[in-house]
């Protein structure tokens, strides 16, 4: 697992941008660009959760918790940008910063996509109210039809301690403030997004890998 840390990409560039887009500055996608190294990283290293089209043209990257109330009310315009952009990649970092209850659910999840049900799964906890944690994840697990012994196993299983560790290091080198955060091309937006902030982040992806 290659990862470069947060000074060198701040020295090579993405830093820098990812800061001032978090902050709401604009920032050149061409005075900026991400180092390859790091958007291997990103958006394929660490067992990497791939929805929408697995050989898209442009990736956007997730960084995500289930206790976070943003990242909940955005689940459908997500799935609203995967379902009308054919050409889109997305990457889910499970970033479970919110205490245990968010750690045993992300263990949940990452264990669910062995049985491949893992958007059922997302999108059931997080329509729910309150909190996620071990209570209602095993609650949802067993509505949308998970193998519950073979879940406990795979929570376990080595790859889903490193899809956690991946993201964690991931967030730290790269500066990231919270959830959630979405990265496209050379940029990244934090917070509460609408339909068309994402579409925007998409685009401008897009036209900064050309």
């Amino acid at each position: 697992m290659t990862i470069i840390n947060r000074r060198d990409a701040i020295r090579l560039g993405f830093g820098a941008a990812g800061v001032l887009a978090l902050a709401g500055v604009s920032a050149s996608a061409q005075d900026n660009p991400m180092p390859d190294v790091l958007r291997k990283a990103l958006e394929h290293e660490g067992n990497a959760l791939v929805l929408g089209n697995p050989d898209g043209d442009i990736t956007l990257t997730e960084f995500f918790d289930y206790n976070c109330p943003f990242c909940r009310t955005m689940v459908k315009d997500v799935h609203r940008l995967i379902s009308e952009d054919r050409k889109l990649r997305v990457v889910f970092r499970e970033w479970p910063i919110f205490g245990p209850g968010s750690e045993f659910s992300t263990r949940v999840s990452l264990a669910a996509s062995k049985q491949k049900k893992y958007w059922q799964f997302h999108t059931g906890l997080m329509a729910i109210e309150g909190r996620a944690d071990e209570t209602t994840a095993m609650e949802t697990a067993r509505k949308v039809g998970l193998d519950l012994n073979r879940l406990h196993k795979d929570m376990e299983a080595p790859d889903v301690q490193e899809h956690i560790d991946h993201s964690m290091d991931l967030a730290d080198h790269m500066g990231l403030v919270g959830t959630p955060t979405f990265i496209a091309g050379n940029e990244a937006l934090f917070g509460k997004q609408s339909l068309a902030d994402l579409r925007g982040l998409v685009q401008r992806g897009r036209a900064a890998l050309l």
